[in-house]
């Protein structure tokens, strides 16, 4: 992948092709602004040297987000309030995470310390849903899109009519929004949201990274992951199971992966977002420590996603 310019937006490709634990980066040129700082370490150090740094701004609280964050500590940072707790502390960091067990636990620790570089940091200011930023003759509009993080943001850069979506990042594997304050039902608002913003091009923070075309059937099928998941797992409950004998079956990543400390975690914490959001439908309930299929409500979901129940 290259870099590409679209005015004095400059998209700054990461390693992998921008695949976890790296993301693209962005640079606004003549204001010395980086948004995500972990596209790649060698070319952050030579762009703070030649061009300079002048501010952070992160799209969200992920790792693969502000892995090399570390190389601009005397740089204002600013990111949403919603998303700036984790940022301060590495326990609060885990807690948001939502990991409790140990074992899991000590393994993110460490790779928070030794390969994301995680220092506490304190932002400078907060980034608001519907802020206009005036930098020049660039304009910059802050759309607030929770779900994936309560405090995701999205930047869309008016003159030259792009939009960095950041983690909604089109790929085939679909949404993430197993963190303990994300949410299915505020990812789907916020997917249509992003789909309404009359962009010419679109940036993304992960593999594919720039959309110079509308993404079109790729926002459904973004999207259309969560309804296949959720099928999967109501599939899976063709009798009463519990988290462990469910999260076993590996719905969402297909097979057991390594390290095993993340990808189980991973797994874990989408399969309960769907129980939980299963649950508020009244799809299924919990009884005796093992998640059941309702009836009558299961019943008219099924039906109405069949071919004979659609209108």
């Amino acid at each position: 992948m290259k870099e590409m310019r679209f005015g004095s937006v400059r998209f700054i490709p990461g390693e992998n092709k921008g695949r976890y634990p790296f993301c693209h980066s962005i640079y606004i040129e003549g204001e010395g602004i980086l948004i995500d700082p972990s596209s790649d370490r060698k070319l952050l150090e030579r762009l703070r040297a030649e061009e300079g740094v002048k501010a952070v701004w992160l799209s969200h609280w992920h790792e693969d987000h502000f892995m090399h964050l570390d190389l601009f500590d005397d740089v204002p940072l600013w990111i949403s309030r919603e998303d700036a707790p984790p940022l301060s502390d590495l326990d609060v960091f885990l807690d948001w995470y939502g990991l409790d067990n140990a074992e899991h636990r000590q393994f993110w620790k460490q790779t928070m310390l030794e390969q994301f570089h995680f220092r506490p940091r304190s932002p400078h200011g907060f980034f608001e849903d519907g802020d206009v930023i005036r930098l020049g003759s660039l304009t910059v509009d802050v759309i607030a899109t929770p779900g994936h993080t309560p405090g995701h943001v999205a930047f869309f850069f008016r003159e030259p009519r792009v939009l960095f979506l950041g983690d909604y990042d089109l790929t085939r594997f679909g949404p993430w929004y197993g963190d303990l304050y994300s949410s299915i039902e505020d990812t789907i608002i916020s997917i249509s949201r992003l789909k309404k913003i009359p962009a010419g091009t679109w940036l993304t923070g992960h593999e594919t990274g720039v959309f110079e075309s509308p993404p079109g059937p790729l926002w459904d099928e973004y999207e259309g992951v969560i309804q296949k998941r959720e099928g999967r797992l109501i599939e899976a409950l063709d009798r009463p199971r519990s988290l462990d004998e469910i999260a076993g079956r590996w719905l969402i990543y297909g097979r057991p992966r390594e390290p095993l400390a993340f990808y189980e975690f991973g797994e874990r914490a989408l399969v309960k977002k769907h129980l939980g959001n299963l649950q508020r439908r009244g799809l299924v309930r919990f009884e005796g420590g093992r998640y059941v299929k309702s009836g009558d409500e299961l019943s008219e979901f099924l039906q109405a996603h069949t071919c004979g129940g659609r209108a």
